[in-house]
């Protein structure tokens, strides 16, 4: 075995020179980058593109002004289920700045990345006396070499999350899975070689860190690994075969046809190898080493269940505990009380087929359950205990608990989790409280940069330019104030008029910090500030809005007071007035008893009819906006954050700081100049440069409804038994087209805290309205108003 290993790597090494020797130095190549050049962030153009197109290197978004150097497929799919393949990162915890940035092949042999043209944060360490060159091939791989054909860095030697084929895994290095969907900087899991030789699957967590594949109550024989070899390598080839020195191997489900292959672990624990056949073409999983993936440890944080459902799974946290962090799911969740040494002060509750692996504080066979739970009441650090009794021999376990993790609910578990809970703590629900989905909440990677240095001359211009601004501002306030005293207005009557006028009012800033006690009680929260509920001076429940001052507050101001103020609709939010002083800016709505739609969509609180009726009225408040208002509106944020339920549940749409006025007659011919939404919610004209029409807002409602009726974020991830896997609309789309029979797809993609009683006519409606307003083509999808007569004719019948 170590023989024929080190051949496969004496031969890798061999064929990486050959290609490297194989052409001319030169640096006009798309492929290549010479010595003394750089790829600049400020130029899209500067990429590096493989010979065949297979693969390109450059620059890559990952949060805002957020950029990592990495290697991606060049072709994304079709389907728009994986927007680029990234299959490594150079700097992934350590992003660049959008401006000034840069890689550069220095005359020493080093290759470097600086941020914003000052710190480096990454290199490869390298020196040559000879030219070089940097090459990215067919392979994925990037090639650092010399004139005379010596390898002096290669990116198969530094993988990230992703193995290619041809590429080794050796015992220097490991793949570190990203830490969510959104975030690719290093997560929790790991694959490598430990010191036994054995290729290993590591949850290495917060605070805990246990390896969970192979299987960890196996001994390496008895899981099929060998010890004895010292090569420590395996390697994955374009046929799907792919063989570890440790006697560890597997085919994937579409061996023996060359295809691009990428061998992946995920954000979520799990290694998979996906396939496609041809560029653009979907990937598909064709192997992935845990099906059950609730097993994996670490997977839903401490003291939480994974739980099986339809499409997937999802986290709960156990009765009694709440989340530690709403925005992370792997902090798990937190006790809601205090345990006391007392025995006679805890009680237990039952949770049946419910196992929490490791953690013990022994095993103690033969038990009953009072002598397991009087075991468990003399320990204070005893959380609970796992109790199994075999109905055939009459046998049982008993194992006390130290501490609640990797605990996941199945069936065909036959033991009973006994919690330990104090007897004055009184479960408002006993029944377990989900999260949405997995990595649902987890925010994109937060990083943000200011703007570079500007020069001298530039900087004197700037104040030149303030200063002719401010003369100008202070002649127009003369003016204006003799207009004022010369026909003797006060203060008192320019308010008045200002509110009749207007229909709202001006407020100052020291009235809306009174109504909101200081902004202490937060209702909301978004990208363009914070919202609070406050008490007018009128006695009024207010909703106030405190805009950012990061943002253009200036612009997103504007653009709310002067969409909001012209609506008049029922389905729209009412706006009552605005605080313009000094750096504040605020603005005043009437407030909603339900919150939002979000809200009440996580805490299950809108049955089917509800739902119906929210999709119905958030369609009469889009085609009224669209086609009815004297300035046609695009709302450009649609999502169900931005829609607000009043006390009868019915949906108010709000957030217009996004939104884009246009003349009648324009909205055909719409040309907006930055991306406006978000992630998730976004129609693919927005990423793709066409013209952005009324049909993104559609496309953003189409999403909305999916997510009402499956009850999952379209930036959730589905998985079936089949080893399919994409977002929530892909996941639909592949059920949707897979069967023919309306009430078992219902059934199976229905939000599942419905427990199948709805109106399956209905729900089907809806579906069939969803999926047509998320077509890929923006002019296959229906108006609003096509939308909204669909929805009240079937609902007459």
């Amino acid at each position: 075995m170590d023989s024929a290993m080190a051949f496969i790597s004496n031969l890798l090494v061999l064929h990486i020179l050959c290609l490297s020797t194989s052409y001319p130095f030169s640096s006009s190549m798309p492929d290549t980058l010479g010595e003394g050049l750089s790829l600049s962030i400020d130029k899209p153009s500067d990429v590096l593109t493989s010979r065949e197109g297979v693969f390109t290197a450059g620059f890559f978004p990952v949060g805002d002004n957020a950029y990592c150097f990495a290697i991606w497929f060049s072709e994304p799919s079709y389907y728009n289920d994986d927007n680029r393949a990234v299959v490594w990162m150079a700097n992934r915890d350590s992003p660049v700045n959008g401006r000034r940035s840069k890689l550069t092949l220095l005359k020493t042999g080093n290759l470097i990345l600086t941020d914003a043209g000052k710190a480096t944060v990454w290199s490869t360490g390298t020196a040559s006396l000879s030219l070089t060159r940097l090459q990215l091939y067919n392979s994925g791989n990037l090639v650092l070499f010399s004139s005379e054909g010596v390898v002096l860095w290669q990116s198969f030697d530094w993988p990230a999350d992703t193995l290619l084929t041809e590429q080794p895994l050796t015992r220097s290095v490991e793949l570190v899975s990203s830490r969510s969907p959104t975030n690719l900087s290093s997560g929790f899991y790991k694959l490598f070689f430990d010191n036994n030789n054995v290729l290993t699957l590591l949850y290495d967590g917060i605070e805990i860190s246990s390896v969970y594949w192979p299987y960890p109550w196996l001994i390496s024989t008895d899981a099929g690994r060998s010890t004895y070899n010292n090569s420590r390598i395996a390697i994955l080839d374009s046929f799907g075969n792919f063989t570890s020195s440790d006697d560890f191997t597997f085919v994937s489900a579409d061996y023996g046809v060359r295809m691009q292959r990428r061998l992946k672990i995920e954000y979520d624990g799990n290694l998979r190898l996906y396939s496609r056949k041809n560029a653009g073409e979907r990937w598909v999983f064709s192997w992935e080493a845990y099906p059950r993936t609730c097993n994996i440890h670490g997977i839903c944080g401490a003291n939480s269940i994974c739980n099986y459902v339809p499409g997937g799974r999802e986290c709960s946290c156990i009765p009694g505990y709440k989340l530690r962090n709403q925005t992370d799911w792997s902090y798990g969740c937190e006790p809601q009380f205090k345990l006391s040494c007392n025995k006679n002060e805890s009680k237990f509750l039952p949770l049946d087929s419910v196992e929490y692996y490791g953690y013990d504080y022994g095993f103690f066979p033969n038990y009953t359950i009072s002598e397991c739970e009087d075991l468990c009441l003399q320990l204070c650090n005893c959380m609970g205990f796992q109790f199994t009794f075999y109905e055939d021999n009459g046998y049982s376990n008993c194992y006390p608990k130290t501490m609640l993790l990797n605990g996941y609910r199945a069936a065909s578990f036959p033991g009973t989790l006994y919690l330990r809970l104090p007897k004055t703590f009184l479960l408002s629900d006993s029944n377990i409280s989900s999260l949405n989905c997995l990595g649902q909440g987890i925010k994109q990677l937060d990083r943000m940069y200011t703007k570079g240095h500007t020069n001298e001359f530039v900087q004197f211009m700037l104040w030149f330019a303030c200063g002719l601004g401010g003369f100008e501002v202070l002649c127009f306030l003369l003016v204006w104030y003799l207009l004022l005293t010369s026909h003797q207005n006060s203060d008192a009557d320019v308010g008045r008029y200002f509110l009749a006028a207007t229909g709202f009012r001006r407020y100052s800033f020291a009235e809306l910090h009174k109504a909101t006690k200081g902004f202490s009680e937060e209702i909301g929260k978004g990208a363009g500030g914070i919202v609070y509920r406050g008490v007018l001076p009128d006695a009024r429940v207010a909703a106030i809005k405190r805009l950012n001052e990061a943002n253009p507050v200036e612009a997103e101001f504007l653009a709310e007071v002067n969409t909001i103020g012209r609506l008049n609709h029922m389905h729209l939010i009412e706006m009552w007035g605005y605080c313009a002083e000094g750096k504040q800016r605020l603005l005043v709505y009437e407030y909603l008893e339900n919150g939002s739609l979000k809200q009440n969509l996580d805490s299950n609180t809108v049955g089917w009819d509800k739902r119906i009726e929210i999709a119905v009225g958030t369609a009469k408040g889009l085609a009224y906006l669209h086609e009815e208002c004297l300035e046609w509106i695009l709302h450009c944020d649609v999502k169900p954050q931005n829609i607000l339920l009043d006390s009868n549940y019915q949906p108010k749409i709000a957030d217009f700081g996004m939104s884009k006025l246009l003349k009648r007659g324009e909205l055909n011919n719409s040309s907006l100049s930055r991306i406006r939404g978000t992630r998730g919610y976004m129609a693919p004209e927005w990423i793709s440069n066409l013209p952005i029409t009324s049909k993104v807002d559609v496309y953003s409602y189409g999403l909305v409804v999916l997510e009402m009726l499956t009850g999952k974020s379209p930036t959730c991830y589905a998985f079936d038994v089949n080893g399919l896997g994409g977002t929530i609309l892909s996941w639909v789309r592949h059920k949707v087209n897979g069967t023919s029979e309306v009430a078992p797809l219902l059934q199976e993609i229905m939000d599942p805290s419905m427990k199948g009683e709805f109106d399956m006519k209905k729900m089907k409606i809806l579906l069939e309205v969803a999926l047509k307003c998320v077509e890929e083509d923006k002019d296959k999808r229906p108006t609003m108003s096509h939308v909204l007569e669909t929805l009240l004719h079937h609902d007459k019948q």
